[in-house]
């Protein structure tokens, strides 16, 4: 069983933004199968690195679609944006220097920061990005 199932509670209603969304479940869902495992520590690096460069990609189609509208809270949202990147990055250095990091609790932060994100900021932009016809 996944840790994390997709539902509309973590539907934002724009179709881009819920595939992409999609494929981020998946990916933390691929590290809580290798904790699972026992495999967590050994492909904890990779499947981080996979998830900084799918992120980034991401984020940057929801910023540029923010920029495009002119969303208000566009500056507020890359800055959240930014502070994923630097903590994700700041995890892989820990483990590019050999620092032993709990798998579980990287797992927990990146489930916690993804939902929280989802639910919280992403469905802000909901009824602004359809208003402007975007679906």
């Amino acid at each position: 069983m996944a840790l994390i199932e997709w539902n509309q509670a973590l539907s934002v209603a724009i179709k881009q933004f819920d595939d992409q969304h999609q494929q981020l479940v998946a990916m933390v869902n691929q590290l809580h199968q290798a904790i699972k495992e026992g495999q967590g520590a050994d492909t904890l690096h990779l499947i981080l690195a996979g998830l900084v460069q799918y992120t980034q990609s991401h984020f940057a189609a929801e910023e540029a679609l923010m920029e495009q509208y002119d969303y208000p809270e566009y500056p507020r949202h890359k800055q959240a944006h930014a502070d994923l990147v630097r903590q994700v990055e700041e995890i892989s250095v820990q483990l590019e220097k050999g620092n032993r990091l709990q798998p579980i609790n990287v797992m927990q932060f990146l489930v916690n920061w993804l939902t929280n994100h989802i639910k919280g900021e992403d469905k802000k932009y909901t009824v602004f990005f359809q208003s402007k016809g975007v679906v």
